[in-house]
């Protein structure tokens, strides 16, 4: 498959829409979930096309994020794991760090392609989670139901697309890798920069943990965010978390559920309106595009 190009969005017919037909469509959005906020969904569109710039994006995220966590790349930096949001970022970086022997530094949940872009200039060992977009776009909805269903998904094909130049220079990891087979993905990162980092084995410690401190993490505890970036170590986390009283099921939002579950199944019919047959397409091009050889990126 060759490279994707940003084509002009095109209407149910196929027809290549006007710009005005365009600039309609994203002026009311994708249909009856999402924000009615135009100024709103203003600020979410201009931070999509300025996060695809390192040299505009990372300065400014250095200073509103000072860590533990997101994390952005830096001089330290040794690993980076990043994706659009929604796409099991956190079980990658839980899952990585947990196989350690030691803390490794980490750049991690940025969500934004300057940070991946930059790893690729600079040759660092990257993990590109990714997932189809369908799951990814309803996920966001429903975690932030301010997010109109039509920017989710315009926002989704720029990320991957403004990724596509240095694809080869990453580990693409499809969500059903990352949570059922995170080993293979550390196996394949550690062959493609010639690294011995540890691998996630999937055994029943390692996931019960990675999937209780998953669990954890909407405390934003600085011991658990500080693990995430290799600040601290798994002892120390381990002695933390079992310190604290087990969080009930409707703290753990990072978790899959039930009740979202619900709540994506009630958006399947937003999600399949005919207005957003070539968001969809976008979408779901860019995806398979990414994923055409399994999800490892040849080295």
């Amino acid at each position: 498959m060759s490279m994707p190009s940003r084509r002009a969005p095109t209407s149910t017919d196929g027809t290549l829409m006007s710009t005005v037909e365009q600039a309609r469509l994203l002026w009311h959005g994708g249909g009856s979930a999402g924000q009615r906020s135009r100024a709103r969904r203003a600020r979410l569109r201009l931070r999509t096309m300025v996060t695809e710039h390192p040299w505009v994006y990372l300065p400014f995220a250095r200073q509103k994020y000072p860590g533990p966590s997101p994390r952005v790349l830096d001089g330290r930096t040794e690993v980076v794991i990043d994706g659009y949001t929604r796409s099991a970022s956190t079980f990658a970086v839980y899952g990585f760090q947990v196989a350690q022997p030691a803390p490794v530094r980490v750049a991690h949940h940025l969500h934004a392609p300057a940070q991946l872009m930059e790893a690729a200039r600079r040759g660092l060992p990257t993990i590109l989670v990714i997932r189809e977009p369908r799951g990814a776009v309803l996920s966001q909805v429903v975690r932030e139901p301010g997010v109109d269903v039509l920017d989710a998904t315009w926002a989704y094909s720029r990320f991957h697309e403004s990724l596509a130049a240095c694809r080869a220079a990453l580990v693409v990891a499809d969500f059903k890798q990352v949570t059922e087979d995170f080993g293979s993905v550390v196996t394949a990162m550690n062959e493609k920069y010639g690294t011995s980092y540890g691998v996630f084995d999937s055994s029943a410690e390692q996931v019960a943990w990675c999937r209780r401190l998953v669990g954890e993490r909407d405390t934003l505890s600085p011991v658990l965010l500080g693990f995430e970036s290799g600040e601290v170590t798994f002892e120390d986390v381990r002695a933390h978390v079992l310190s604290r009283p087990p969080t009930t099921s409707r703290d753990r939002t990072w978790m899959p559920s039930a009740d979202r579950d619900s709540a994506k199944a009630e958006l399947a019919a937003c999600w399949s309106e005919p207005r957003l047959t070539a968001a969809r397409a976008r979408a779901e091009n860019i995806y398979r595009w990414f994923t055409r050889d399994g999800g490892h990126a040849a080295p």
